[in-house]
């Protein structure tokens, strides 16, 4: 795989494999069990990264990243939520310090 790859390239693979049949597809069964499947391993994959963070393991920080990336745009793709407008924030944010883009959320 070249050094170009990106999360772009991932989330056409996970709509990809979204089309395709459950029997030959991971990312298809998880979305037919819904978005509360989706969202669990999103989290349990979150956890795993965090602690790979903190124990100092390079290799398996890599490789909890790359798994919570993956589920993170399964989770999008569950919601219809395109890496195009989360991009879109992204550069809206970047128009304002991070203290001052936290200070215009609305509260909750």
């Amino acid at each position: 795989m070249s050094d170009s790859f990106s999360l772009t390239d991932l989330e056409a693979i996970v709509a990809a494999r979204a089309a395709a049949d459950a029997g030959a597809s991971y990312t298809r069964s998880l979305l037919d069990k819904g978005i509360g499947k989706c969202a669990q391993k999103l989290g349990e994959e979150a956890v795993e990264t965090v602690i790979a963070a903190v124990s100092a393991d390079r290799e398996a920080l890599v490789a909890e990243t790359s798994d919570l990336l993956y589920h993170l745009l399964v989770v999008l793709k569950a919601r219809g939520v395109s890496l195009a407008e989360v991009h879109a924030e992204l550069a809206r944010r970047t128009g304002q310090s991070g203290l001052a883009e936290k200070a215009s959320r609305p509260a909750g």
